[in-house]
């Protein structure tokens, strides 16, 4: 105890250079998933990303337990196995399926925005955790009534609506992964953990993309070099650059602060969606986007960058996901 009440606390300098980190690389994510997906099988080409940086991650991890740290048991593996069907099949997979419809990427991170808002409805309404309390409930209506713009995109003709639709499940499932991971059963080292479910839900879209036939359009030699760029930058930033990052922002400043990512993400990518790959960007997209941005602040905003320190009241309701898009 006396261990934890004398540790030092990160630098201001420390703290924002590595949200910054997260920020970009993150962001970014949705450019090198186009990338990939221009020659590419989309589920084939995403689960081989999971399998390579989980597996990796969870043999390095593991060959790190001590002799007296417990392995992962079968019931360990079972949770490991549904966190990865939400987050990385149901979460990442859609999220590349929605971009292969041709949807903007920077719509797909303004749709992916509303995880936190998809955490708070039902965190607090369908499981009926807590009160509502007014910043949640503005929060709530103007987050959704920012999708309803973008979804009002679709009709209008500026996105394909199958894509949107997606995107929209792949917020949704990924909240329910969120949520189920505060219960589940996982290994108490966190790294060893996210290895387990990159693991379980790339095996769980490799299968996927077999069963859609994807196996057909597997051609290597038609790969481009920018797709292998972008899978290679999937597994190293993405992946383990990115969430090494975030775990150390877990470990040492509040969860409302590293949730911040949840409505710069979206920025940097619209923004790149703009520059590098000619996105159209339309009033409607620009309307929704702001104000889904807007309620996500509100819901996950938080004074103070440092964590609560022992004896200090622990926050309320981390709405981070766990893993990136």
């Amino acid at each position: 105890m006396a261990a934890l009440a004398t540790r030092v606390a990160p630098s201001p300098l420390a703290t924002w250079s590595r949200l910054g980190t997260m920020y970009w690389v993150w962001g970014t994510t949705y450019l090198a998933i186009e990338r990939v997906n221009e020659t590419m099988p989309t589920l084939l080409a995403a689960g081989f990303r999971f399998v390579i940086a989980g597996g990796a991650l969870t043999a390095w991890t593991w060959s790190r337990l001590g002799p007296d740290e417990p392995r992962p048991t079968a019931r360990q593996w079972r949770s490991a196995a549904i966190v990865g069907l939400l987050l990385v099949l149901g979460g990442n997979a859609f999220v590349a399926m929605a971009e292969d419809r041709t949807v903007p990427t920077g719509v797909v991170a303004l749709v992916i925005a509303l995880v936190p808002l998809w955490i708070a409805l039902i965190d607090r309404v369908v499981l009926s955790s807590g009160a509502i309390g007014w910043r949640t409930t503005v929060g709530l209506v103007g987050g959704f009534g920012g999708a309803a713009l973008l979804v009002g995109s679709s009709i209008a003709g500026a996105v394909d609506a199958p894509g949107l639709g997606f995107a929209v499940t792949a917020s949704i499932s990924w909240a329910c992964g969120s949520l189920y991971t505060r219960h589940a059963d996982l290994p108490s080292r966190a790294l060893l953990g996210s290895g387990m479910q990159m693991l379980c839900g790339g095996v769980a879209i490799l299968v996927l993309g077999v069963v859609t036939g994807e196996l057909a359009d597997l051609r290597p030699a038609s790969f481009s070099l920018g797709s292998w760029l972008g899978l290679g930058y999937l597994i190293v930033f993405g992946s383990w650059l990115g969430f090494s990052t975030y775990l150390w922002l877990l470990r040492n400043v509040r969860t409302s602060l590293v949730s911040t990512y949840a409505y710069v993400n979206p920025v940097v990518a619209v923004f790149l969606g703009w520059a590098v790959l000619d996105e159209r960007i339309t009033v409607r997209i620009v309307v929704g986007g702001l104000a889904t941005l807007a309620s996500v602040a509100l819901i996950v905003s938080a004074g103070g960058h440092l964590r609560a320190r022992p004896g200090e009241e622990p926050e309320e309701d981390p709405t981070a996901p766990i893993v990136e898009p």
